[in-house]
């Protein structure tokens, strides 16, 4: 191995220790790596860019676009109205959101199909009276599954097609080339589920996290021949108290939601603070500051200057690890933090000093003009509007057939994957299903990024011949045997895909796998088949999948429940691929 090949091993693990030790994101690591193969000189400036025009991210983007337009056009909504009925038991309403999940996954983006049934499943679940922490782990681990059933259920799918047509120059894999061993764990996945979630998922009804606006707010008013009148909120000295916040303004029926430094104070305004409400003391204590009279809370009221929203901290939110006061919460997006919840418990106390982590739920005070606006910002996983209607569906039923028809295109060979994705996404724009906004907005540059950069680390892997030796060193310590390799495979991708993300460990190993295969003369498609499902099969952890983390809050769950059904559900995941594959599949060409 020359220098080149020992700089790029060495890059490799960087980049994985980096990955797993800091907060760095990883579209930063992987483009940083990108750069560096790039003016080492290890890979050209062709060769260094070439995953941005792979065909596989491209068609990533695409259907990308393709699932806003279901999103959009409240497709999803359309069929929690006419599939959820009304179960008389847990494991039937868990079957009831599971198996129309694991198949829209199939053919859709499951981000978007967990973000639209959420709201949908809390108000399901208060018809049927069920608790959602019964329901909010089988509809991400549903959307998981199917996730696997195509090859254009998951992003990672796409990208590992695209990545092995560059490398080896065949055609690819057609768009039900997996279907036939993920569809059997899917199917082991979801009876494994409904045996044991029903009994195994906590029963968390009675918490209801934000209920009660009274626990977590106080009003007080403004005294009509007080010294406050007049004076602006800062000069009043109510902007940077400590133990609680101003949020909003009641003003003769009117709101002022997201109360600014200057605005300035009348007599007889209801003040609305968030915080530890303890501190009403502290408050009575300013002069021109008296007991609010009116019984019925502020927050209570609808009011059209208003909207309480519910948000999910995302892993990439640039606010993680700083407390809302230092993180400008209201200044950077408009709106006041109003409580938040952990853990599956709202955090109690000084909301300025909390700190924000990856998962938290927020309830939100802001303007109406804050959803449309943070929708899709990558800051947070869920925007949830407590205050609107369903979506109108008047697109719903073309948006679907839409989708239908990329998918038919594409299986009978009519047209490639990468074309019928493209012309699926331009139809969703041009009648309407998803406006422009909407489908700039869901390409997800993070993601993108991400895709991109890392095939520069498995090109390099590839030419300097470190995917060579690995393959050598893999085939030595198993003995050749196929079975054995094909569990090494599985694992190493699983282990990568909780600690890094599981496109890039996929791009990553995908050389890796190739090289083992030719090595050893194996035929590389249930080798292939089974990198593409380890790396979504992530169940242990509610941060291993986006759509973990995307239920762990509105399910009220804790850390320890998804390791409780999760681990289990990893270890069945796993040992069902490689029966299927080892039984289905010749393993030596």
């Amino acid at each position: 191995m020359e220098w080149q090949g020992l700089f790029s091993l060495l890059l490799t693990i960087g980049a994985l220790m980096t990955l797993m030790l800091t907060r760095i994101g990883p579209h930063l690591v992987m483009a940083g790596v990108m750069i560096i193969l790039l003016v080492s000189g290890v890979l050209t400036a062709e060769e260094a860019l070439s995953g941005f025009s792979n065909s596989g991210l491209i068609t990533v983007a695409a259907m990308f676009v393709v699932a806003t337009g279901i999103h959009a056009s409240g497709g999803i909504e359309l069929v929690v109205r006419y599939f959820l009925g009304r179960p008389t038991s847990v494991r039937r309403a868990q079957m009831r959101v599971a198996l129309p999940v694991a198949l829209f996954s199939g053919f859709l983006n499951n981000t978007p199909v967990v973000a639209t049934m959420i709201p949908a499943l809390r108000a399901w679940a208060k018809q049927i009276d069920m608790p959602t922490s019964k329901l909010m782990i089988p509809l991400s681990y549903a959307a998981i599954l199917g996730g696997t059933l195509t090859l254009v259920g998951t992003s990672t799918n796409l990208v590992v097609n695209g990545q092995y047509q560059s490398l080896t120059g065949e055609a690819g894999f057609s768009l039900f080339s997996i279907t036939a061993v993920s569809l059997p764990v899917a199917i082991i996945g979801l009876i494994f589920m409904a045996i044991f979630f029903p009994r195994w998922l906590p029963d968390r009804r009675e918490k209801a996290l934000f209920g009660n606006l009274r626990e977590f707010t106080l009003e007080v008013a403004v005294a009509a021949d007080g010294p406050l009148v007049g004076q602006t909120v800062e000069q009043a000295g109510l902007r940077n108290l400590k133990r609680i916040y101003l949020v909003e303004i009641d003003r003769g029926g009117a709101i002022v939601p997201a109360v600014a430094s200057e605005e300035p104070l009348q007599a007889g305004d209801r003040l609305v603070f968030a915080g530890d409400t303890e501190a009403i003391s502290d408050l009575l204590r300013i002069k021109g500051i008296v007991p609010s009279t009116n019984g019925e809370p502020t927050l209570g009221r609808e009011h059209s200057e208003r909207r309480l929203v519910e948000v999910v901290i995302s892993p990439h939110s640039n606010c993680i690890n700083q407390t809302i006061r230092d993180s400008q919460f209201r200044e950077r997006y408009g709106a006041v933090v109003l409580a938040v919840a952990r853990n599956g418990e709202r955090v109690a106390g000084n909301l300025g000093t909390i700190k924000l982590k990856p998962g938290d739920t927020l309830l939100l005070e802001a303007r109406p003009a804050f959803v449309s606006r943070q929708k899709y910002n990558k800051d947070f996983l869920l925007v949830n509007d407590l205050n609107t209607e369903a979506p109108r569906h008047q697109r719903a039923y073309l948006a679907w057939a839409i989708l239908l028809t990329v998918v038919l295109i594409a299986a009978l060979g009519v047209l490639p994957m990468l074309h019928a994705a493209l012309l699926g996404a331009a139809v969703m724009l041009l009648t309407g299903c998803c406006s422009a906004p909407q489908a700039q907005k869901s390409l997800d540059p993070t993601v993108l990024l991400t895709i991109g950069s890392s095939f520069a680390l498995g090109a390099a892997l590839d030419k300097t011949g470190v995917a060579h030796w690995l393959g050598e060193l893999t085939v030595g310590l198993s003995n050749g045997r196929p079975w054995l390799i094909l569990i090494l495979v599985y694992l190493c991708v699983s282990v990568l895909t909780e600690v890094i993300t599981n496109n890039a460990a996929a791009i990553i190993m995908l050389p890796v796998v190739l090289k083992i295969t030719e090595n050893a003369s194996l035929n590389p498609d249930p080798y292939i088949f089974a990198l593409m499902i380890a790396a979504s099969a992530s169940f242990a952890t509610p941060l291993g999948y986006q759509t973990n983390l995307m239920v762990y809050g509105p399910g009220g769950y804790r850390f320890n429940d998804f390791l409780r059904v999760g681990l289990p559900m990893n270890l069945l995941i796993g040992v069902a691929t490689v029966m299927v594959l080892a039984l289905g599949w010749p393993l030596v060409l």
